[in-house]
């Protein structure tokens, strides 16, 4: 491609759109630690939008711009910097590179129409990156490769570009190598043999994807092909995402940003060339897809939600149709668990319609936000002042309301579990809670109803930091984390007799109730029975209902560590009562103390709940990844081929062994496995394994 020289100045000016056609949205993907943010900052001086590029180290990058970004020094989430680069508005979306925050990455490929996957020139591509660019690959995303820090004392420019054709296959090509200084066009150079045999190599992999069947035949007769004919497939390919080219960029020096940007502008597809997700109704009816027209009906998504305390909301929004401005009043549509179920995590602010007025329109530099006066079809632009409008979340005009099927989320299997350290932390938890479930699809909620704890699910043990480190800083709340309570149940070893006498005698009305039950196991799954069988009015007839709801109560409160019991028959035998002084609450208390002293007659054992795992992994890990399941007390129940030599292996494991294996399975697996969990049954538990809980905490 031809080398130009950029004379874009913004001096701070947002960079505007003519229409959807001269507008790129470029997502920045890859391991952590590649370079993407650094890459950004080059390209934004490169373009004049930065007079000098910011540093990670000192905190000072326009994408990195968050509290715990700096403090740690990487991304953990999505950021937006715009530039324009010969006429074209170019939206860069930085993602993170880590395992924990690929919620924001995935955000970041939905606003996005091609991406560009950043390498460093000292590193191989792991495990999760590989995985990305097969997931891809499968929705037809055009791609290419930039492999960064080439002056790092380890570079190996080679090296890194057979690493990326080892791991994404043999149409990634370099398209410029480095030079003295400067980057070499391939295309157009004349070189060494080494330039020579990588030449041959491009042109042939330009014209295999060709669409003029004669160019091959004409090439390998010795014809020379011209340049331009060349760039012409070559661009081709490049948006129909056949061919991905390599390009090598110094951060440091910005050799190599002129062609980077050339690349994106000439063979990077517009918003218009790229299909729109599925369109529906708010009563959930199909609705066919719309044209990225500015002029159409307002069709937008909001891929990001941030909330500050004295900022307030802001959402990033990417528009598909129509155009936003600002004042307008636009219909909020939130459909998350009409697509995905209330399991898929979303629990703060559920399904909801309704109407808002737009506040503040302005297109991001990271944290700067400039004010805009209109979004067009194909931009990505943030919106202030949308109170109820939450990350994933359709906007669109009042009159013909529609809903964009979100796109879907990872399951968060990491639980944290949390109380107020404070009392007074109590209603700013909630609060704090709220928003940053708006914000972040990947975080849920649970308020769990038999260890009343608050359990925060999320995707690894940073994600859990950053959650916790924003409850403290942003919303000022002090938590503390505690043990997760798994919820147990309780039953009965064996068959046995209680006595239950609840007698009070204090002046005026007494208390008086005397109950005799049998309780016996029940097959697991049978539930609770109660059986009467008392005879000649020992109990009268109108507390008989009593003695048993209070042998339901306090199986709810449990009669040792504090758990539910469960799968028990109670047979009431005999009793005595008073006929003044017994009464429905007097047989209520009498019915738990002989349930309680029953109990106590026999042995108590623990069930505990277990799940069904499915667990993928590569095919060389499967060995390590059973023996480990095993460890943790689960049976394997066999594996099954999964997709790109990869292993499905099937098994079932109690939930206290699964706590922490979202963090031990990516030790384990260096970040390629993945699992899904699924409640199965109740089981009981070995009396080694109770022995270690701290049952009754």
């Amino acid at each position: 491609m031809a080398d130009k020289t950029n004379t874009t100045q913004l001096n701070g000016a947002a960079p505007t759109a003519d229409g959807p056609g001269s507008i790129r949205n470029v997502a920045l993907v890859g391991p952590s630690g590649g370079g993407k943010t650094t890459l950004i900052e080059t390209l934004l001086v490169a373009t004049r939008v930065l007079t000098r590029a910011g540093s990670i180290a000192d905190g000072t990058t326009v994408c990195d711009c968050d509290d715990a970004e700096i403090e740690q020094q990487r991304s953990v989430g999505l950021a937006l910097a715009s530039l324009m680069h010969e006429g074209v508005k170019v939206n860069l979306i930085d993602t993170p590179g880590y395992a924990d925050f690929v919620g924001e990455l995935r955000a970041g490929l939905r606003a996005a129409d091609c991406a560009l996957f950043v390498i460093a020139a000292n590193e191989g591509v792991d495990e999760p990156t590989r995985s990305l660019w097969l997931e891809c690959s499968r929705v037809g995303m055009p791609r290419a490769v930039v492999i960064t820090k080439l002056d790092h004392a380890r570079a190996d420019f080679d090296g890194a570009v057979a690493a990326a054709r080892n791991a994404f296959g043999d149409n990634v090509i370099p398209l410029c190598v480095p030079g003295d200084d400067c980057v070499v066009g391939l295309l157009s150079a004349a070189g060494d043999d080494a330039v020579a045999e990588l030449r041959g190599t491009l042109i042939e992999g330009i014209i295999e994807e060709s669409e003029d069947e004669t160019l091959m035949e004409r090439y390998l007769g010795g014809e020379d092909v011209e340049a331009s004919l060349l760039n012409d497939d070559l661009e081709k390919a490049i948006a129909k995402a056949s061919f991905f080219p390599v390009l090598p960029v110094c951060s440091t020096s910005g050799v190599g940003t002129t062609e980077l940007l050339d690349v994106i502008v000439s063979g990077f597809p517009s918003p218009p060339e790229h299909p729109t997700p599925e369109v529906f109704t708010p009563a959930g009816a199909v609705r066919a897809s719309l044209a990225c027209d500015p002029a159409g009906p307002l069709l937008a998504e909001v891929v990001k939600t941030t909330s500050d305390p004295y900022v307030g909301r802001v959402s990033l929004v990417r528009v598909f149709s129509g155009t936003i401005r600002p004042d307008m009043t636009v219909h909020v549509s939130g459909h998350f668990t009409s697509f995905f179920g209330t399991s898929s995590g979303r629990t703060t602010g559920g399904d909801h319609d309704e109407d808002e007025r737009i506040g503040a329109l302005s297109f991001p530099l990271g944290k700067r936000q400039r004010v805009a006066g209109s979004a067009v079809a194909g931009d990505i632009c943030a919106i202030g002042r949308l109170s109820r409008a939450e990350t994933g979340d359709t906007l669109s005009d009042k009159d013909r309301p529609l809903v964009l099927k979100p796109w879907t989320m990872p399951e968060p299997l990491l639980p944290i579990a949390v109380q107020p350290h404070a009392k007074t932390d109590e209603d700013k938890l909630a609060i704090g809670l709220q928003r940053l479930g708006a914000e972040d699809p990947t975080l849920r909620i649970e308020q769990n109803p038999e260890t009343h704890q608050i359990v925060l699910w999320c995707m690894g043990e940073a994600h859990a930091g950053v959650v916790l480190d924003g409850l403290a800083k942003r919303y000022g709340v002090s938590v503390d984390t505690v043990d997760v309570r798994i919820p147990l149940r309780e039953t009965l070893g064996g068959t046995a007799k209680g006595h239950g006498r609840h007698v009070k005698q204090s002046g005026g009305h007494g208390q008086y109730a005397v109950c005799d039950i049998e309780v016996a196991p029940l097959p697991q799954g049978s539930g609770f029975e109660f059986v009467d069988k008392v005879v000649g009015g020992a109990v009268p007839r109108q507390f008989i209902p009593s003695v048993e709801k209070g042998v339901r109560a306090q199986m709810e409160k449990g009669v040792g560590a504090g758990y539910p019991m469960v799968d028990i028959r109670v047979t009431l035998l005999d009793g005595k009562s008073h006929s003044v002084d017994s009464s429905d609450f007097a047989f209520q208390s009498a019915g738990g103390l002989a349930l309680r002293e029953a109990a106590a007659a026999t042995t108590l054992n623990l069930l505990e709940p277990v799940d069904a795992v499915s667990v993928l992994i590569p095919d060389a890990l499967v060995g390590a990844v059973m023996s480990d399941l095993s460890s943790r007390r689960g049976r394997v129940l066999g594996t099954e081929p999964g997709d790109d030599d990869r292993t499905v292996v099937n098994a079932e494991i109690p939930e206290v062994e699964l706590v922490r294996y979202a963090i031990d399975l990516r030790a384990l697996s260096h970040g390629a496995g993945s699992f899904t969990r699924s409640f199965a049954r109740y089981e009981p538990m070995p009396e080694s394994a109770a022995a270690k809980l701290k049952v009754g905490a």
